[in-house]
């Protein structure tokens, strides 16, 4: 098969105190998103959001149900989310065709049963996609990034200038429950969700990409009184428990995708952690 979802339970935060490095990761990092002409990805418990990679190469990727979802076709109970973060490429959903460029996003909603990524004309085509569980169907959306909700936080002070581009967010696209969105820091910034914050009613997914390939960035996890870190590279993922905060900071400037399923469509539910009460 060309299609490949691996499944991730969900460790208590308690025991999350006690994991070494490497345990860390297996847990919680995503360190290859893409393999070439699959669709890989993980099925997380936390709100059962599958996060995961799609790089048609040399062949179309016909998106095919996997075990986890026990459903007849992928999107059966489920809606979707892809940015590409590659060339242009193409997406056909039950036969309607939609050209999707770099940093730009369909939403594809649940009932869609023929989904098929088209190899780039030139380059690579590389789609980053969330998919969560879905109650009704919502048209499906293309969203460029100059129609995308902005907003610029922070500044090159505190090194977090950055414009967050909600794309896949209510109103601007009707969705069960799924956002999504991309943050593009300034040069010379680096911080990003700094201050930081938690979300109990949702979990919450960061993809990291435009990270140069000899720099890298520190994901800072874990409750706030008891954070963590994970050492990030460009193209990788890492999957945010509700109870945790989603913070990172790299040695150089990056752009990364957000995506959060959960309780929920109010993107400013959130909880604020203090930078000084930060452990």
């Amino acid at each position: 098969m060309t299609i490949h979802i691996r499944t991730r339970h969900a460790p208590h935060p308690d025991d999350v105190k006690h994991h070494e490095t490497e345990k860390l990761r297996a847990h919680f990092l995503l360190e290859n998103v893409f393999e070439k002409d699959k669709i890989s990805g993980v099925y997380s418990a936390f709100d059962r959001l599958i996060v995961g990679g799609i790089f048609p190469s040399s062949t179309p990727l016909k998106l095919e149900p996997v075990e986890q979802l026990k459903a007849d076709y992928f999107l059966e109970r489920r809606e979707m989310g892809i940015i590409n973060v590659g060339n242009a490429a193409s997406v056909s959903v039950d036969g309607e065709l939609f050209l999707v460029q770099k940093k730009e996003a369909l939403y594809i909603g649940k009932g869609a049963k023929e989904v098929v990524f088209h190899p780039a004309a030139s380059g690579e085509a590389l789609f980053y996609f969330n998919s969560a569980p879905a109650h009704r169907p919502y048209p499906h959306k293309h969203i460029r990034l100059a129609e995308a909700e902005k907003m610029e936080l922070g500044s090159l002070e505190t090194s977090n200038h950055r414009v967050v581009n909600k794309l896949i967010v209510y109103p601007l696209v009707e969705t069960c429950q799924l956002q999504m969105g991309l943050t593009e820091l300034k040069t010379g910034s680096v911080w990003n969700t700094m201050p930081a914050h938690v979300h109990d009613r949702r979990m919450e997914a960061y993809f990291y990409f435009d990270l140069p390939e000899e720099q890298v960035v520190a994901h800072f996890m874990g409750e706030p009184q008891e954070t963590r870190h994970l050492w990030i590279r460009n193209h990788q993922a890492v999957i945010s428990p509700p109870w945790s905060i989603h913070s990172g900071a790299g040695t150089s400037n990056y752009s990364f995708i957000w995506g959060m399923a959960g309780e929920n469509l109010d993107y400013g539910d959130m909880d604020a952690a203090l930078t000084s009460d930060l452990r």
